[in-house]
């Protein structure tokens, strides 16, 4: 069997079976570069070297969860949270829990849609503004399952359509290594092309909201989740908060940094005074242990990623597959679908996932005829595929950092399998669609 696959397949299968995640990933990527033909020092000796990788990304998050958590403290997120109340506790009960939920669900829905294009924080909202409406989720009995998939969506769909922000970034890696590969393309054929694919996207989110998890579910509300609400902002923080932001966002913007952004927001507030010196260091701790996670599982999978690169493995998972082809375009293009998510399962990142499969799809589609378009609109799902579903991601990882902030949200059974199940499947056949039809 493909080393890729036994890599996926044993760190998929401990993840299920509740093994930590960053164990996973090692364990896999040591079945992975043993089968691989790698010895076990050389696998060692890979998955070391990419660790270094990860390390940009994981402070990176460290940084905007000191940040987070200083922000929180100033009461600003427990705003939203009364002001949702507000529309709970008032009119019918009916007709106040349909409008509360409508409006929770849409704004966590924009806000994970503009982290992506409008304002380019990613994940960073999360930890910042999750937290504290828990409460708010508890009272209105809404399945965390739903709001994992919400979020999901927002993170992944924005940035494969709009070439704005993250959608900008991804786009110039499409153009850039499909132009290495032998096939320059136009920048704005993308969203064309990738149109088709994202509506599949849209269609898993109705069928989480409507179906899968319409039905109330009951949480407990913890000691914390009751702490938190209590706490209230003066004028004076929110002023100094909007501030904040603003610095952190134009950081961020100015130097390509999250680093460098997390850090100008948490001086304004250090500056003006909503974040006291004296608890600094404990607000900017507990930030970075609640992102520490994330952070690790983000350093394993650049060293994972290392290790199923240096077997070679990818190349032949292609290479071999040619061989089922028979001719067929339509089996060639879902092989190569098929192909990208498992690869971007075990990485975690579509973005890295571009290059990985670029050099290799491209002249493998256009040996069967593949139009310009169906091959934008196939390595683009390609790469997309697996970043929702997968345990590396962090788009998985961020609505687990939110949602289990009270140890009631599993982040394999409740964020992993529902949102590979509700994207990556209508995905796969939306992409495939979008192949044949281009």
């Amino acid at each position: 069997m493909n080393a890729v696959i036994i890599a996926v397949l044993v760190m998929l299968v401990l993840s299920l079976l509740r093994v930590n995640v960053v164990f996973a990933l090692l364990i896999g990527a040591l079945a992975g570069g043993l089968s691989g033909g790698l010895s076990f020092m050389e696998t060692i000796a890979s998955f070391t070297a990419g660790l270094g990788d990860g390390a940009t990304i994981a402070l990176s998050y460290a940084m905007l969860g000191g940040f987070a958590v200083a922000i929180s403290r100033t009461g600003i997120p427990e705003l939203l949270v009364s002001s949702i109340l507000k529309v709970v506790n008032s009119g019918g009960e009916r007709t106040r829990e349909g409008l509360a939920k409508t409006l929770l669900i849409l704004a966590l829905l924009a806000m994970a849609i503009f982290s992506q294009n409008m304002i380019p924080i990613h994940i960073a909202f999360i930890p910042l503004l999750i937290p504290p409406i828990l409460h708010v989720l508890n009272e209105l009995r809404i399945d965390r399952r739903l709001i994992a998939s919400v979020l999901t969506f927002g993170l992944t769909a924005p940035y494969i359509l709009l070439p704005y922000g993250f959608g900008l970034l991804f786009h110039e890696i499409l153009a850039t290594q499909m132009e290495l590969a032998g096939l320059p393309i136009a920048m704005e054929d993308i969203p064309r092309a990738m149109l088709i694919p994202v509506a599949g996207l849209a269609v898993g989110l109705a069928i989480a909201v409507f179906i899968s998890y319409r039905k109330p579910r009951d949480y407990e509300t913890s000691s914390i989740i009751e702490e938190t609400v209590k706490r209230t902002a003066s004028k004076k923080d929110v002023v100094v908060t909007v501030i904040a932001l603003a610095a952190a966002l134009w950081g961020q913007i100015e130097t390509d940094s999250m680093i460098i952004g997390a850090l100008a927001g948490i001086v304004v507030l250090y500056a003006l005074g909503a974040m006291k010196w004296r608890e600094a260091d404990d607000v900017l701790s507990e930030g970075m242990r609640m992102m520490a996670f994330i952070g690790f599982v983000m350093i394993s999978a650049n060293g994972f990623a290392e290790v199923i690169t240096a077997t070679g493995a990818i190349e032949s998972l292609v290479s071999e597959s040619t061989a089922l082809f028979a001719g067929s375009k339509g089996l060639a293009a879902l092989v190569m679908l098929i192909a990208g998510l498992l690869v971007t399962m075990g990485i975690g990142s579509s973005f890295a996932t571009i290059p990985i499969i670029a050099a290799i799809f491209v002249p493998l589609s256009l040996e069967f005829g593949f139009s310009t378009m169906a091959i934008i609109a196939l390595i683009g799902t390609a790469g997309a595929l697996g970043d929702a579903g997968s345990p590396a991601s962090d788009s998985t990882l961020g609505p687990t950092s939110g949602l289990n902030a009270d140890g009631q949200h599993n982040h394999i059974w409740e964020t992993v399998v529902p949102t590979f199940l509700h994207y990556n499947i209508p995905l796969i056949i939306f992409g495939w669609v979008a192949v044949m039809v281009l």
